[in-house]
């Protein structure tokens, strides 16, 4: 067999269709990888809708899906790891363009790449990933678990962990707990932090805020919010904001928490401008706002350790799972919040 299926999305006409496409050929320092399981992630619906745009596509025809799990099907040339067929592997969502010598190891910059964005992902029955790219997993980790450990698990890890830098008994709010604030609220606690505070209009997803670690769910829209949240830091307002809904008015709601020295880390992402509507108090307690994009390469294989030693159970995460052909429905009901999905993931 020579094609196979694959998710395309045509950058000119901004039109999607899972379509059957030659398998890939690795080149260099290449590997072709069997697709065992793939993540629909909201980065993937903006993608679609036109609200996030390709800055270094490299064709004009993409496969989409960055969160991509398989087996090392066929070596390329010149490899130099070693990795036999047949390896469990997770792949990491990025990978430098070139121009940069070595950046895959170092933190993302403009000059990153992303899978599924820049150039082809994962949504299909083979993949090609450089083999600097591949993260081992252990046969006791499920391929659909480990394929969304690469962006729904690493992006909050690495701004808890390294933008944020959060401390034991520092207190933190997570606004929007979907697929990436879900696993904000389970990280923050992996480290510590007290009290948790979930923030989301939608119950369902407050309570499983609860039941993934947080000490308190709110309602954006309660009349007594900011009381709600003084109460909870005993009157000291929150040392961190993480914004994962990638909306204006979470920003500025949650700038307005934030205590002495408190900063909001801005994880989810919008192409609408930032505004913070705060004035001299933004000033006298010292806030800051920092941005974060994505996960650092050490943070998929740091997570793939922590949930090797049951550390970090992420069964509670997989939705649903869904055939490739129906791509476009997965697609749907993300975007739709049909069932509240954590992560969806397709399956060739």
């Amino acid at each position: 067999m020579d094609t196979m299926l694959a998710g395309r999305f045509h950058l000119d006409s901004k039109k999607f269709a899972v379509e059957e496409v030659p398998i890939p050929v690795p080149g260099p320092g290449e590997v072709l990888i069997e697709v065992k399981a793939a993540g629909v992630c909201l980065s993937d619906v903006h993608l679609l809708d036109g609200s996030l745009v390709p800055l270094f596509a490299t064709s004009d025809t993409i496969t989409v899906g960055h969160e991509v799990s398989g087996v090392i099907h066929t070596h390329g040339p010149d490899l130099k790891r070693g990795l036999p067929v047949g390896t469990r592997v997770t792949l990491e969502a990025g990978k430098t363009c070139g121009t940069c010598a070595g950046c895959v190891r170092h933190r993302p910059c403009t000059q990153m790449l992303t899978a599924g964005i820049d150039y082809d992902g994962g949504w299909a029955e083979y993949v090609i990933a450089r083999e600097e790219t591949l993260v081992p997993i252990p046969d006791s980790l499920p391929f659909d678990q480990a394929a969304i450990i690469p962006d729904a698990v690493s992006t909050p890890y690495a701004a808890v962990v390294a933008t944020a830098g959060v401390r034991a008994a520092q207190s933190v709010g997570v606004w929007g707990v979907g697929g990436v604030g879900a696993h904000n609220v389970r990280l923050a606690r992996l480290v510590g932090a007290a009290p948790i505070i979930a923030v989301d209009p939608l119950p369902s997803a407050r309570e499983r805020a609860l039941a993934f670690g947080a000490d308190l769910a709110l309602d954006p829209a309660a009349p007594d919010f900011a009381d709600q949240v003084r109460a909870a830091t005993g009157g000291r307002g929150l040392d961190f904001a993480f914004d994962c809904a990638g909306v204006p008015a979470v920003r500025d709601q949650a700038a307005s928490v934030l205590g002495l020295g408190g900063s909001l880390i801005l994880v989810g992402i919008t192409p609408r401008p930032l505004t913070i509507t705060e004035g001299l108090t933004f000033n006298y307690l010292q806030k800051q706002v920092r941005g974060h994009y994505g996960g650092f390469p050490e943070s998929v294989s740091e997570l793939v350790q922590l949930t090797a030693a049951g550390r970090l159970d992420l069964a509670p995460s997989i939705t649903d799972h869904i055939p490739l052909i129906d791509a476009a429905n997965a697609v749907s009901r993300l975007e739709n919040k049909i069932g509240d999905p954590i992560r969806l993931i397709l399956v060739p």
